[in-house]
């Protein structure tokens, strides 16, 4: 791996950090280490502040290019950014669907006039997004989507269909839809990339209840909801959902680590104060965790190298099986080392339950091999694409 951290990367580092000791403090304090997996339900409002007050600091959007209002930082420097903020306790970015996702993806395959109107919302915190891709009948499977976009006598777009398990529509200002713009075709051709907003009437969310009591997915019904944009040309669709699904895949995941760091630790100190450390079972399963992260952060480093060749965009694709399978176990760790205490709620009776940080891991962690692309079907992708083996047969 090819990862340098310069003396200038120091400096950078140094100056994160600070920013974030001097500002994760006062009115943010009761925001550090909340709103992550699990948790993106709490605190809404402040983090929508946080997210504002990181923009006047220079801190959103920081490896964007400084024409589209980043500051063009190298990928060390946002390797370092994302690393820090964890660290130090960063509250969960309600803006990151716009920041990882819509953000890069309009910058590549936007007109001037898309770039100039959607960029500087997310670069300022004051504009968040959501993803329109799954659907009842197509979940991780995207060319199976049946939304459809039909063009009205003026030349509007309009889109009508179902998504589900769309994380913060309920909050967000603008979602990208995966549409159908040819009602003949099949599997990835005829789709349509749509920028749609969400503040209109044909546009309906409905939160989707789960285990805990709370919602932070939802389904999204579009009834010949208005777009106000189609990105590329009617077709492109495909071509542009694959390029969006690479940004997810980038620099973030060091932040994700670090946070399964905190989760990590945590789970030693409580199996050190409650004497589950003293089990053998336990503490082999604790080094297995604590060699898998290791594992799992050198092959990131390698992926995110500037050097990175063939080899390593094929390693990629094992990443997300990788790091879904492992937070899964971590989970169920958690839960043998609490013990007893695992099996009770504190606070309310009654749905949304007051659950600890490790009970909400376990149950949250149960999805991480289902969504962002289950299991099976990264298994499919290692197989097809990164092997070059023969296609799964597929039913008509």
């Amino acid at each position: 791996m090819n990862i340098h951290f310069s003396p200038e990367d120091e400096a950078f580092r140094r100056e994160a950090a600070q920013w974030l000791t001097d500002n994760l403090g006062g009115r943010f304090a009761a925001l550090r280490f909340r709103g992550g997996p699990g948790d993106e339900h709490r605190f809404i409002d402040e983090r929508k502040a946080w997210e504002c007050h990181l923009a006047s600091g220079g801190w959103t959007c920081i490896g964007w290019a400084p024409e589209h209002g980043g500051r063009g930082a190298s990928i060390a420097q946002q390797v370092i950014f994302a690393e820090e903020y964890a660290r130090a306790g960063g509250p969960g970015r309600i803006g990151h669907i716009g920041e990882g996702l819509a953000g890069p993806t309009i910058a590549a395959f936007g007109s001037p006039a898309q770039k100039a109107r959607y960029l500087p919302g997310i670069v300022s915190g004051k504009e968040l997004w959501c993803q329109g891709y799954s659907e009842p009948g197509a979940g991780s499977d995207l060319a199976a989507v049946k939304t459809r976009a039909t063009q009205d006598a003026d030349g509007h777009w309009r889109i009508s269909g179902q998504k589900v398990w769309t994380s913060l529509a309920h909050i967000a200002n603008w979602c990208f839809v995966l549409a159908r713009t040819d009602p003949t075709s099949h599997g990835h051709h005829g789709l349509g990339f749509f920028l749609v907003p969400m503040a209109q009437d044909s546009v309906t969310v409905r939160p989707i209840r789960q285990i805990t009591g709370s919602s932070e997915f939802n389904e999204v019904f579009f009834d010949d909801a208005r777009a106000s944009d189609l990105l590329g040309a009617p077709g492109d669709g495909w071509k542009i959902a694959l390029a969006l699904l690479g940004f997810e895949r980038g620099v973030s995941t060091l932040g994700q680590q670090m946070l399964f760091r905190t989760e990590l630790d945590e789970i030693i100190r409580i199996a050190r104060d409650n004497g589950a450390a003293r089990q053998a079972d336990i503490r082999s399963r604790i080094a297995e965790a604590w060699m898998g992260l290791t594992v799992m952060r050198a092959n990131a480093l390698r992926m995110l190298s500037e050097d990175a060749g063939a080899d390593e965009q094929r390693a990629a694709l094992v990443y997300k099986l990788h790091w879904a399978s492992w937070h899964r176990n971590l989970g169920k760790l958690a839960m043998d080392v609490l013990g007893e205490a695992a099996e009770l709620c504190p606070g309310e009776e009654n749905a949304p339950y007051a659950l600890t940080r490790l009970q909400s891991l376990f149950l949250f962690s149960r999805a991480d091999t289902i969504y962002g692309g289950s299991n099976q079907i990264q298994r499919n992708l290692i197989a097809e694409r990164g092997l070059g083996m023969p296609k799964e047969a597929r039913g008509r």
